[in-house]
C-alpha cells in the first residue's frame, strides 16, 4: 500500500523548487499547516508497488485532475514525469480509485456543478396550532348548545367575569415571576402563541369579547357573533397557513372604505372567513334560531324578515323574509366576517375587535333594513 501526498500549487512566479526528501513528521505537520489539505489518496493495488513508482505518479495526478473537476480541491500542480506505455492499466486503476472514494463525494458535489434542486433546502410545514383551534371551535358549540336550550345569559356572563378574576391576575403573576411563567406555559403553553408569551393571553380578549355581545346585542345576533369569532376566524388562519402563499396578499385597506387590512393577511384566509361567515349565518337564522322559544325573540325570521321585538317581547314583522332575504343576509354576514378578521385595528386583539365588529355591523344592517321596510310600507 502506497500514500501519496499531493503539494498545494506554486504560483506562477516562484522560482522553481528542487525535491528534497521529507521525513513522515515533517509532512504532516506541513500538511497539517495549510488552509485547506488535500485528502490522502491511498492504492490498494498488487499490480502497481514502489517498482514502478511511474505508474502510481501519473494514476495520483490523474485522480487528482479528477476530484478537482468535482469542485473538492485545489489546484494542484504534480511534476510531469515521463509517460507510462500501460496506459489502460492506468485508467483502470483511476476509475476503482474514484470507485473507493464512495458516492457521498458525488453528492456534495453535485450543489456545486449547479445542481439548483439538491441545494435548496424543504420548505416547512406551517404551524396549524391544532389544540388551540380545538379550544377555539369548541366554544362555538357550546354557545349553540346554551342558545337552544334557552340558557340564562346573565348567568353566563357573571361565569365569564368570575373567569377573568382568576385568569388576569395570573397573567401579571406571569410577567413578575419567572417561575411562575414557567409553570404556567409548562402546562398551558401548547394553547398559547408565541407572541403571547410577552404579551397578555388571548383568552382574555376572547372573554370580554364575548361578554360584550352578550350584554349589547340581541341574543340572536351575539350567539352568531360568538360563532363568527370561533368557527370563521379558524377557518381563515388554518387556511391561510396553508393555502396563503398560494395566494395574493389583501390590499393595504378595503376598497372605498379605507380601513386598514394586516399586511400579512391572504386572499385564502379573507375567502375562508368569508364563506364560513356567511354559512353560519345561513344555518343558524334559517334553521337554528327557529328552534328557540318557537322564534318569538329572534331578530330575522322566514317569515316577516326583520323583526322589531318590543320590551314586552312582542316582535312586529318589517319585511324582507323568504329565502331571498335569507341570502342577502348571509351575504352581508360573510363579506362583514371576512373584511372584520382581516382588519388592521394596530395593538388591538382580533378575539375582542372580531364579534364585536361582525355583531354590531350585522345588528346594523336588520336596523337599516326594518327602517327602509317601515319606510315603505309607511308611503
Amino acid at each position: 500500500m502506497t500514500t501519496v501526498e499531493p503539494e498545494t500549487a506554486p504560483h506562477a512566479h516562484d522560482p522553481p523548487r528542487r525535491r528534497t526528501a521529507r521525513s513522515p513528521s515533517l509532512t504532516r505537520s506541513i500538511a497539517a499547516s495549510k488552509r485547506s489539505p488535500s485528502p490522502i489518496i491511498t492504492f490498494h493495488s498488487t499490480s502497481l508497488s514502489a517498482e514502478h513508482p511511474t505508474g502510481v505518479k501519473n494514476i495520483t495526478r490523474k485522480v487528482i485532475k479528477r476530484l478537482e473537476g468535482l469542485g473538492h480541491l485545489e489546484m494542484v500542480e504534480m511534476e510531469e514525469d515521463e509517460q507510462s506505455s500501460s496506459g489502460q492499466d492506468e485508467q483502470a486503476e483511476v476509475e476503482k480509485v474514484l470507485n473507493e472514494l464512495g458516492k457521498d463525494a458525488l453528492k456534495v458535489a453535485a450543489p456545486t456543478n449547479g445542481d439548483a434542486k439538491s441545494s435548496v433546502a424543504p420548505k416547512a410545514k406551517p404551524d396549524l396550532e391544532i389544540p388551540r383551534k380545538v379550544l377555539h371551535s369548541s366554544i362555538g358549540f357550546f354557545t349553540l348548545y346554551m342558545y337552544v336550550t334557552e340558557g340564562d345569559v346573565r348567568k353566563i356572563i357573571i361565569v365569564l367575569w368570575m373567569a377573568l378574576c382568576v385568569i388576569v391576575p395570573a397573567d401579571l403573576l406571569r410577567f413578575n415571576s419567572k417561575g411562575f411563567a414557567r409553570t404556567y406555559e409548562r402546562y398551558l403553553g401548547f394553547l398559547m402563541r408565541e407572541s403571547e408569551k410577552d404579551a397578555i393571553n388571548g383568552v382574555v380578549w376572547y372573554i370580554l369579547g364575548v361578554n360584550f355581545v352578550l350584554s349589547l346585542y340581541p341574543q340572536d345576533i351575539a350567539t352568531v357573533a360568538i360563532l363568527i369569532l370561533s368557527w370563521a376566524d379558524t377557518a381563515a388562519s388554518t387556511i391561510g397557513r396553508l393555502y396563503g402563499s398560494a395566494t395574493r396578499k389583501l390590499p393595504a385597506r378595503v376598497p372605498y372604505v379605507g380601513l386598514p387590512l394586516a399586511p400579512r393577511k391572504s386572499l385564502a384566509g379573507f375567502a375562508a372567513a368569508t364563506v364560513t361567515g356567511a354559512a353560519i349565518a345561513f344555518g343558524f337564522w334559517g334553521f337554528v334560531a327557529p328552534i328557540r322559544a318557537g322564534g318569538r325573540d329572534i331578530t330575522w325570521a322566514w317569515t316577516g324578515g326583520v323583526r322589531n321585538i318590543a320590551a314586552n317581547g312582542e316582535a312586529t314583522s318589517l319585511g324582507g323574509g323568504g329565502v331571498l332575504g335569507l341570502l342577502v343576509l348571509s351575504i352581508v354576514a360573510g363579506v362583514v366576517s371576512g373584511i372584520a378578521e382581516a382588519l388592521d385595528l394596530g395593538s388591538l386583539d382580533d378575539n375582542l375587535t372580531l364579534p364585536i365588529i361582525s355583531g354590531g355591523c350585522i345588528y346594523g344592517f336588520l336596523k337599516l333594513v326594518g327602517m327602509a321596510a317601515s319606510w315603505i310600507t309607511s308611503t
